[in-house]
């Protein structure tokens, strides 16, 4: 069936950043047929009313990790209600493929997503069919096997094709010329099937404490790849910096945008300073960005406008280890519910944990401070709740937060859910970073830790908070950021742009009427034993109406259950690219 539409009264904010203006909006056969004052109906057009409504591009998540989620959460709640029409996938060097045929290799990168990302490894082991080696033939599965409500585009990630080629030495050793040589071909065949470019991670360790694999690349084989990525313009690097860890992510930046003046290849860099601990190295990334651009190396930092807070339990996830808690970490990373309770009544283990928390956890932790934890649900019912570690040492006598938290779990469960604060966000750095015409934003992980966040409708925070409850932010600026200026980012030309001829990926809100709504359990997710588990996602925001492709997607308060996504890959000329430079 073709969709026509003609949405009157609206006012258009295009993505531009232009001036926003009032205009009538016809859609036909996909595309931005019309816009202009005081259009008339044309045969069987449904008219919306967007009376007191912004008009805007559909929103692109710039930093998603649906990779494995697309394959079983079909409509991807709930980021149609959101107005989200793109999503960008296969960051901070993860994604599915290529793959070696080993099941070693397949177990490796299944425990990656699972860890780093928070993807359950059951449902990665049984849902997805693993039919494929190369990144080519993953899209030609994809395609045969996924209905796509939104547009979604896929890095290739540099550990898969390291595993692939290396196998296990990957975590362990330098490459080869010759295994350079395959890597290289990899690359090639993915971005030949439309990979968005290469992702790669330079901080993260995995749940034994190993540096990632990319970590052990050799200059030879960062300049090789690299290479391959900058004989193809629109593609890029994405990579994540480290301003979490060993907080060396200014050295970092100076040394890949070196290999970028040297590649030509584009990079998008992961681990923006915006956080208030990270401020002293603000001015050292800035220095470093500055003189690159300067000499026409082209680096995006990517970033959220939203600090990174998390609820957890003792059942998956990084959030210990990220915070250098490695006892706690090696506790959830133990799969046995028994063993678990053994350690958190074992005298020795509560020694050990405690030693860690004093010595090991970094100096910006959060959880430094027993105040930061929050206990909001329980597994046995036992309690309280509601309480931070914090009182609970006060109400048991209890002194050490290491103890404190033990003892409760102890008596609660290790599915039991506790909130951790978020670190305090420099709102300053945020609005510098919106308003830099390479500023990469709305990087809000949907898709990934679905037991500990929800992600998707995050981007309705920037307009609440930052445009309509404590103006700092243009509704302009706003939508510039969620939408052309990452189309430009990513060499999408016929998206992210309210422009005759464009893609019709549209979004039409009422400011008033929506809102970042709290997250909520939505049992989706297969668990490996015919049963489900859960995943956060929120109730509608909601749009008006959310169109992708010209098909409504959310209409009426409702998902349509509609599925007009296209697989998105980069082109266009580096002029393009580079437009707002």
């Amino acid at each position: 069936m073709q969709y026509r539409f003609l949405i009157k009264n609206g006012t258009i904010v295009d993505g531009t950043g232009a001036p926003a203006y009032a205009a009538d909006l016809r859609v036909r056969d996909g595309l931005i047929a019309e816009i202009g004052k005081d259009l008339a109906v044309e045969g069987r057009e449904r008219v919306i009313d967007a009376t007191d409504c912004y008009v805007t591009p559909g929103f692109i998540e710039s930093h998603n990790h649906w990779d494995a989620g697309v394959w079983w959460s079909p409509m991807l709640e709930p980021n149609a209600a959101y107005g989200i029409t793109t999503s960008i996938n296969g960051f901070c060097g993860f994604s599915l493929a290529p793959m070696r045929k080993d099941a070693r290799i397949r177990a490796e990168m299944i425990d990656i997503f699972n860890y780093f990302e928070d993807i359950p490894a059951a449902a990665q082991e049984t849902v997805l069919p693993w039919d494929w080696e190369t990144w080519s033939e993953y899209r030609a599965s994809f395609e045969r096997n996924v209905k796509l409500p939104l547009n979604f585009g896929m890095f290739c990630g540099h550990l898969p094709i390291r595993l692939t080629v290396m196998g296990l030495d990957a975590w362990e050793r330098a490459a080869t010329s010759d295994e350079i040589a395959k890597m290289c071909a990899l690359l090639e065949d993915a971005l030949d099937a439309g990979a968005m470019g290469m992702s790669s991670n330079v901080m993260d360790r995995d749940r034994n404490g190993r540096k990632v694999p990319p970590m052990h690349a050799n200059e030879e084989e960062w300049l090789a790849l690299m290479s391959v990525l900058g004989r193809r313009p629109s593609t890029m690097l994405q990579i994540m910096l480290d301003a979490v860890r060993d907080l060396n992510g200014p050295e970092q930046l100076e040394w890949i945008a070196d290999l970028a003046k040297r590649t030509g290849a584009r990079v998008l860099w992961a681990g923006t300073p915006r956080l208030k601990f990270q401020a002293h190295m603000l001015p050292r990334f800035r220095e470093v960005q500055a003189r690159y651009r300067a000499q026409g190396v082209e680096l995006w930092p990517g970033f959220h406008h939203i600090a990174p807070t998390v609820v957890f339990t003792l059942n998956a996830g990084l959030m210990f280890g990220q915070q250098g808690a490695t006892v706690w970490q090696g506790l959830t990373n133990e799969k046995d519910e028994a063993k678990k309770e053994a350690m958190l009544s074992d005298p020795e283990w509560l020694a050990k944990a405690r030693k860690s928390w004093d010595e090991e956890l970094y100096s910006h932790s959060t959880l430094r401070d027993p105040t930061s934890m929050t206990f909001i649900e329980s597994q046995s019912g036992y309690g309280p709740i509601g309480i931070t570690v914090g009182d609970y040492m006060a109400l048991k006598g209890i002194d050490h937060p290491s103890d404190a938290l033990a003892e409760w779990l102890l008596y609660n469960g290790c599915a039991s859910v506790s909130h951790k604060r978020a670190w305090e966000i420099d709102e300053d750095v945020v609005i510098e970073l919106m308003r830099d015409p390479s500023g990469a934003g709305n990087g809000t992980d949907g898709g990934a830790h679905g037991q500990s966040l929800c992600g998707a409708g995050d981007n309705i925070a920037l307009l609440t908070n930052y445009v309509r409850d404590h103006p700092r932010l243009t509704m302009e600026e706003a939508i510039h950021g969620m939408t052309g200026k990452l189309a430009r980012c990513y060499a999408l030309p016929d998206r992210g742009v309210l422009r005759e001829g464009m893609k019709a990926d549209i979004a039409v809100f009422n400011l008033a009427e929506v809102e970042r709504r709290p997250e909520e359990k939505v049992w989706d997710i297969p668990d490996g034993e015919g049963g489900r588990t859960y995943r956060y996602s929120r109730s509608p925001a909601p749009m008006r109406i959310t169109l992708c492709n010209g098909v409504a997607t959310f209409d009426n308060g409702a998902v349509t259950g509609r599925f007009p996504g296209e697989i998105v890959q980069p082109h266009g000329s580096p002029s393009f690219a580079m437009a707002a430079q």
